[in-house]
């Protein structure tokens, strides 16, 4: 099988390092990829990585058999209806059904609509009003998240200190701090508890989970500093129980398949749901179209089974056939990133050393924001490098995983020290 994957980050990385180890692929191929990426898997530079009518030519000329979208802006701009139309099958949903995480808006009325457990929400398209909702809300102390609506690149949501960091926020997205993605507020309640994201594949008739896995979105250990596109994950999330899973499945993903369905929405790909686990249940914090970042680079790893097999199945509608088997053993990733990120600009060109090094102690490394010159890897983004490693118990993975990442450096890089130390206190 030939496979074409797009995009460039840590997460695409992670997808071709399993689909290259998947029997059935014959050629890969990653657009526009990146100079890691390209160890293992072709990266034409002669076709644009934004262009989708031109990949989906590319793509019908090449013979590929499968196409894998990684990131969410092909999907919302319509990638995958390009390339359906040539009759290529796709790994990713339609623009129409990638309105649930294009639009904050969109998804919050779908969950609303079929009965999906969330947060409580008001949407605004004015300023004035929105500040007023803020007030009135803080009045009656509720406190609140203000959500730009569109693609922000994973920093579009502000989590309140209190009510003039509400107010500031709202200012911030209709002063054009998030672009066209803040011309809209979705400002909900606040939920306290504990994160866990879920995966599941999806192929319109059939939803089925992947391992779970908790992300770290704020930049700082002790989950200070302001959110990020996450600093590390761990796979499983032991505060995903068997019950809370059950009930996740029953209430979310059932919910969410039988949505898609009433709605006609094409969707064949992954689901990702970002759960918050309250004191009342599992509820929806968002809901992504593709694999999320982080949490990719460490449930991929844990994968036995065909991920190649596994895609072209949700693709063309043969998901009831797929079945996952999962090395039991915890994987820990830990993002390594410039220290401008995340507020920037990003000082780029700095010297990596130590990734042979990091190989050899036995970690996956893959990288998100590299480039290469000079014979040798530099920094060219703000996350710039996925570390991970699996162990027998989280805390082996954790010291594992640090160990490994040791010999990494470049100027003014920067990281979280307690990825997946959370999931040590449901162990103990």
């Amino acid at each position: 099988m030939n496979i074409l994957v797009l995009g460039s980050g840590g997460r695409e990385h992670a997808i071709c390092r399993s689909l290259k180890l998947s029997p059935e692929t014959t050629r890969l191929v990653c657009i526009p990829g990146s100079p890691g990426i390209a160890r293992i898997a072709e990266c034409p530079a002669d076709v644009p990585g934004s262009d989708w009518a031109a990949i989906a030519d590319w793509a019908a000329t090449n013979a590929i058999d499968l196409v894998v979208v990684g990131p969410e802006a092909p999907l919302c701009d319509g990638a995958a209806d390009l390339i359906r139309a040539k009759g290529i099958p796709v790994f990713g949903p339609s623009k129409a059904a990638a309105q649930l995480e294009g639009s904050k808006d969109f998804s919050k009325k779908f969950m609303d609509k079929y009965g999906i457990p969330t947060a409580a929400f008001a949407t605004f398209d004015d300023r004035d009003a929105a500040r007023a909702y803020v007030n009135a809300q803080y009045d009656a102390g509720r406190e609140l998240v203000v959500k730009a609506d569109g693609l922000a690149a994973g920093k579009g949501v502000i989590v309140s200190k209190d009510r003039d960091d509400a107010l500031a926020a709202v200012d911030a997205c209709f002063s054009g701090a998030f672009g066209s993605a803040g011309a809209r507020v979705v400002l909900e309640e606040l939920l306290v508890g504990e994160e866990a994201s879920i995966f599941a594949l999806v192929d319109g008739k059939t939803i089925t989970a992947l391992a779970s896995s908790q992300d770290h979105k704020r930049q700082l250990d002790g989950d200070r500093g302001p959110n990020t596109g996450g600093m590390g994950a761990y796979s499983p999330a032991p505060v995903v129980t068997d019950a809370l899973m059950a009930e996740v499945q029953e209430k979310v993903l059932n919910r969410f398949l039988a949505g898609i369905q009433a709605e006609g929405l094409d969707y064949r790909g992954l689901i990702y749901a970002g759960i918050m686990v309250t004191k009342d249940g599992p509820k929806v914090l968002e809901f992504n179209v593709r694999f999320g970042d982080p949490e990719t680079e460490a449930v991929l790893p844990r994968l036995r089974s065909s991920l190649a097999d596994a895609l072209y199945k949700t693709a063309v509608g043969r998901l009831a056939e797929v079945k996952l088997d999962w090395n039991p053993d915890p994987c820990v990733c830990v993002v390594l990133a410039s220290g401008e990120y995340p507020a920037g600009p990003i000082v780029k060109g700095h010297a990596i050393s130590g990734i042979d090094e990091a190989e050899a102690n036995g970690a996956i490394v893959f990288h998100a924001g590299t480039g290469f010159q000079d014979g040798h890897f530099v920094n060219r983004g703000g996350r710039v490098l996925v570390v991970s490693k699996s162990a027998p118990t989280i805390q082996a993975a954790i010291d594992a995983v640090y160990a490994a990442l040791a010999p990494i450096s470049w100027e003014n890089m920067q990281y979280r020290r307690d990825i997946a130390k959370k999931a040590l206190k449901h162990l103990s």
